[in-house]
């Protein structure tokens, strides 16, 4: 019996347990990488961007996976709001103007947001951001200079593709 290959139909992976680091060094920018493991093995850019695609510099809306086999979009608004909260009260050392932040929210996958291998994608990843930084004298309150920063997302959830 000969098989047509228009006959043969990939099996989705059914998902599971994702963990994401993706993190941006020296930049208050919203271009990233980021790094999936677990269900997702895969990596690339992440950019802060609004619903409509457009760039968001105040990284308040969603943030675009663009991973090599696909992409897609995690709802961080929620962790935007913590962050700016954190700094209204910037833990630093005045005698380094040094400090540091972190903190944790959930970030559910933006619905429709899958393309590519990731069509149909669902769920939410409970991430901690974490900013550390060393600022420039003599104002050493987080709203100065920064002379080095980084900015670290780690955390983990779970998906399922439709």
């Amino acid at each position: 019996m000969t098989t047509d290959s228009t006959s043969i139909t990939q099996t989705p992976t059914p998902g599971g347990t994702v963990h994401i680091i993706a993190y941006s060094i020296n930049s208050d920018g919203p271009k990233s990488r980021a790094i999936l493991t677990g269900a997702i093995g895969d990596f690339g850019p992440a950019v802060s961007v609004y619903p409509n695609g457009a760039i968001d510099p105040d990284h308040s809306s969603e943030l675009n996976l663009a991973l090599t086999h696909g992409s897609f979009r995690l709802i961080i608004g929620g962790l935007d709001k913590k962050i700016v909260s954190a700094y209204r009260n910037w833990p630093s050392n005045a005698a380094t103007c040094s400090g540091s932040v972190s903190v944790t929210a959930a970030t559910p996958i933006a619905a429709g947001s899958g393309t590519g291998s990731y069509r149909g994608i669902t769920g939410s990843l409970d991430v901690t951001a974490t900013i550390d930084e060393v600022d420039a004298k003599p104002v050493c309150d987080g709203t100065s200079k920064f002379l080095a920063q980084v900015i670290l997302i780690a955390g983990s959830g779970t998906v399922s593709f439709g």
